[in-house]
């Protein structure tokens, strides 16, 4: 028994289409009692996903619209379920109305994400579909729309269900001959699969590789902005934002708490951090704010070191430096370039340095262009780089149990002990593609979720 829900799937603003979904049940003959086709034609006997023209009524049985319909007889549908999709004009206020008339015929509301789980517990889709879901939805760059389809398709699915595979193979040949000893099974001789097993290990290996990109990918590029005080930082984040998001002033310690803005550069997408000048200082709040500008270069994925160019190096300027060389990448920018550089290249210590005018925006395209070259784009957005920690956490279990198996296999460990390492291995792809299911984890995924999806 699949209760019928109902949801807007686009949202509360005023817009040109507004759409409702539903789902379960007895969904179809419930919504026809709200909707009536110009033809006469029930709904009941629409054909699957064939656009109709009809009437919408409210409660009261007044006409509120005259909009479109579709219809999806279960299995053939997102949900698995009969499901109806209303495409509405985008009142706010129609869409309200209509929806009470849903609830009036037997309807519920759909709660946050409640269409997707649907899909997952009717086997539409695996966990790493349904997140890849959400993750379409919050895209900010091609690059993460692309790498969420693709894991809509079921990108991840397609490398891991192998792998379950083979260990569930291995796994019931061997209880086979356990079990049935009288029955003409071919012996089980655990160094056979060995191949196999190294060759899983070495396929979860390359998957859990790509999570580092994956995550660049979906969530963009971690940037702090360090420098000494008045060296420009504040000004590249300007520049960078295309509007004044934070205050310069020649007043050193104006930045005295990290500042965070998202910006596009390229096709990167950048968390950038304004970060205090650094520098000693006896206000306590500028300190402060030094300490967090030290503890973001360790935390971010690049730093970005930024100098006055058109003077010497101080003091201030070489403890910015040493900060940002403990990041794990480092772009050094030669400021005031319109004041001419005193400053060598040569001076300093990074694989990439640029100049600019942070002030009127110039060299950011050389600035790109060492981001191109320290997160090259030679890794295919096609669904197949892991994108969260809950992924890449089950496939590193996974990967350390079949370790541990052939470890034990070479050891010399009976058979039995090794399948324990096995089974370890098909939990942790179970957890991940949602063959074995935990509530706790299923709850947390389609928490994210909006009504409506």
């Amino acid at each position: 028994m699949s209760y019928p829900i109902a949801a807007v799937a686009t949202g509360w603003a005023r817009t040109g289409i507004g759409v409702i979904r539903m789902s379960g049940d007895d969904a179809i003959r419930l919504a026809s009692r709200v909707f009536k086709l110009n033809t006469g034609t029930p709904l009941e006997k629409v054909l699957d996903r064939k656009l109709v023209l009809g009437t919408l009524f409210d409660k009261e049985g007044r006409a509120i619209d005259h909009c479109m319909a579709t219809v999806s007889h279960a299995p053939h549908s997102y949900t698995g379920e009969d499901a109806v999709e209303f495409q509405c004009h985008g009142s706010p206020a129609m869409l309200a109305s209509a929806l009470e008339s849903l609830f009036a015929v037997g309807f519920r509301q759909a709660g946050p994400g409640e269409f997707t789980r649907r899909a997952f517990l009717n086997g539409q889709m695996d966990l790493t579909q349904a997140e890849a879901v959400i993750d379409l939805i919050d895209a900010e760059t091609a690059d993460a729309a692309a790498n969420a389809a693709g894991q809509v398709a079921g990108a991840i699915f397609q490398k891991i269900d192998p792998i379950y595979n083979d260990l569930v193979d291995i796994c019931s040949h061997f209880h086979a001959v356990l079990d049935y000893p009288d029955e003409e099974i071919e012996p089980f001789e655990l160094q056979n699969f060995s191949g196999t097993l190294h060759a899983d290990m070495m396929k979860l290996a390359e998957l859990l590789q790509t999570g580092r990109r994956g995550a660049i990918v979906k969530n963009g590029i971690r940037a702090s902005i360090l420098g000494a005080p008045n060296a420009g930082k504040s000004s590249l984040l300007n520049a960078l934002a295309g509007f004044e998001r934070v205050i310069v002033t020649d007043i050193p310690g104006t930045t005295r708490d990290a500042v965070e803005q998202s910006v596009k550069l390229g096709r990167h997408l950048l968390r950038l951090l304004d970060t205090a000048g650094i520098r000693e200082t006896e206000d306590t709040i500028e300190r402060m704010g030094v300490e967090k500008s030290v503890a973001a270069a360790k935390s971010c994925d690049v730093a970005i070191f930024v100098v006055d160019g058109s003077r010497e190096l101080t003091d201030e300027d070489r403890a910015a430096m040493d900060a940002a060389l403990e990041a794990p990448e480092c772009i050094c920018l030669l400021n005031k370039s319109d004041l001419g550089c005193v400053v060598s290249p040569g001076d300093l210590p990074f694989a990439y340095v640029v100049p600019v005018c942070a002030k009127a925006g110039e060299g950011l395209d050389l600035l790109e262009e060492a981001f191109d070259m320290i997160f090259p784009d030679d890794v295919p957005c096609d669904g197949s780089l892991l994108t969260n920690t809950r992924q890449a956490d089950a496939c590193a279990r996974a990967g350390k149990a079949l370790e541990s198996a052939l470890d034990s296999m070479n050891a010399g460990i009976t058979p039995d002990a090794v399948l324990v390492d096995v089974e370890a291995a098909m939990q942790a792809l179970g957890e991940l593609t949602g063959r074995i299911m935990r509530e706790d984890i299923t709850n947390r995924i389609f928490e994210r979720f909006c009504v409506g999806k």
